[in-house]
């Protein structure tokens, strides 16, 4: 099966449930923000940008598990901000397991093996020297960490482990160079990729979540699936960038950037994802076939956000996960108030005009889960998804140069780190070629992250006289 038997069976009873009984609108997968505090600061990303002023609040563990059981979805999302640094993470993931929900913790990955060594402090005994010894010498513990794991974990609070549950879904926009550009900072990408193969190795299940933007080269797309594929990972969300009012504005102010050089229109998401069926039989990607039509531009469906409802600290966001219209207290009262009729785009007509380039999963995925829209064939087609044998590992995705940025030394601060070693006139740009040193500015990367660390190192030069500019 594509997808654990017992997963696919959950969801299924919940919607036939729900469809037996009529319920006109219901929720699949809530979106749970108990904090909006994030350690990275992502292009494109409008979260701590739209709550700026509430960073430093964060929802209760009560009120977290109530709306889990309030909205009653089978699976819940925990996402922010970055989730890991919610201060009762665990105290969070186990209530929601024994609510008996689905649990994704969506994390930038920076915090991951953190979490993964308290497991492993955890269960340590003598038996598991052989074992560690094997992860120090794959570099995914240190002596260090090999220390603490022995002293134990004696303070009482549960730790996250392995279920079938339980997946980690780390966010991951490309290849080494391209994500690092993305999350504005280098380094990202190895620490993922680390606590992706430490995960893995203590049986953990983990997917990675990825968004696809303009300057996004779908060679990377499938170079970045063949690698993670050849490391065993369950599973790839990925979704199409959209130029949510937060996320412009920021591009904007704080980059000096133009959004449509960034976000994707429904005509170039078309175009980037017109191989999505495909990847869908070489790997394991999340989401119907239905949605993966409606992506390549095969069909049409109706928004359906109320799905995915979130909840963060200020209650249940209306209309949908980017678009913020309101906050309720109930999410039944935002089932009830919300005229759901004035958004989306229906049969080609624009109901909002902020809705006109959107394909985001979080609006349309469950809209193929709940047949909306529905052709003859669909439920044979999500049928056959789920329960038919899951894409193999790749074979060659251990040949893919996914490490292609800071790790060869041409990050996008390889411009500045050369100019302080030998005066700007001689610093070579590395910054927008892919970390590859030879295609044209742009060409097959996100090129529009932060360079204000790189500047400011260049400007300091051109200050201080080291160069002529």
């Amino acid at each position: 099966m594509r997808f654990p038997l017992a997963l696919t069976a959950k969801i299924a009873r919940h919607i036939i449930k729900h469809k037996l009984k009529r319920t006109p609108r219901f929720a699949l997968v809530l979106q749970l923000e108990p904090l909006h505090t994030c350690n990275l600061t992502c292009t494109g990303c409008g979260r701590i940008r739209e709550y700026s002023t509430s960073l430093k609040d964060m929802m209760s563990l009560e009120d977290c598990l109530a709306a889990a059981e309030e909205c009653d979805a089978p699976m819940v999302s925990v996402c922010g901000g970055e989730p890991l640094i919610y201060p009762k993470i665990e105290e969070l993931v186990a209530g929601l397991l024994e609510q008996g929900r689905i649990v994704y913790i969506c994390t930038n990955g920076v915090f991951m093996r953190r979490k993964l060594k308290d497991y492993l402090a955890s269960i340590y005994s003598p038996r598991l020297e052989k074992r560690l010894a094997a992860l120090v010498a794959d570099q995914l513990l240190s002596d260090q960490d090999l220390a603490a794991i022995r002293r134990g974990k004696n303070d009482g609070r549960p730790v996250i482990s392995p279920t079938q549950w339980l997946y980690w879904n780390v966010h991951v926009d490309g290849l080494e160079y391209t994500h690092d550009l993305i999350v504005e900072r280098e380094g990202v990408f190895k620490e993922c990729v680390a606590a992706i193969r430490l995960a893995k190795r203590l049986g953990f299940q983990v997917a990675t979540n990825t968004t696809v933007y303009k300057e996004t080269d779908v060679r990377e797309l499938e170079q970045m699936f063949e690698f993670f594929s050849s490391l065993e990972v369950d599973g790839h969300t990925i979704s199409p960038g959209y130029d949510y009012d937060a996320a412009k504005q920021d591009m904007v102010r704080r980059l000096g950037k133009k959004p449509e050089d960034f976000f994707l229109t429904r005509a170039l998401t078309r175009e980037k994802f017109a191989k999505i069926q495909e990847w869908g039989e070489r790997f394991t990607i999340f989401g119907t076939p239905v949605y993966q039509e409606f992506l390549a531009g095969k069909r049409e469906l109706t928004c359906t956000a109320w799905a995915i409802p979130t909840r963060n600290i200020k209650g249940w966001k209306a209309p949908c996960y980017l678009m913020t219209d309101g906050h309720y207290a109930r999410y039944q009262d935002m089932l009830d108030q919300v005229d759901w009729n004035r958004y989306g785009v229906v049969n080609g007509v624009v109901r909002d005009p902020r809705c006109e380039n959107c394909m985001v999963h979080c609006g349309y995925d469950p809209s193929g889960a709940l047949g909306t829209n529905y052709q003859p064939g669909d439920h044979w087609k999500n049928f056959k998804y789920n329960f038919w044998p899951r894409p193999a590992p790749s074979k060659t995705g251990h040949l893919v140069q996914a490490f292609n940025g800071c790790s060869l030394g041409k990050g996008h601060l390889a411009e500045a780190k050369a100019a302080l070693k030998s005066g700007l006139a001689g610093a070579r740009s590395a910054f927008g070629n892919n970390g590859h040193g030879d295609a044209k500015p742009g060409a097959g990367t996100c090129g529009v992250g932060d360079t204000s660390q790189r500047d400011l190192v260049l400007a300091r030069l051109r200050e201080n006289g080291q160069s002529k500019s």
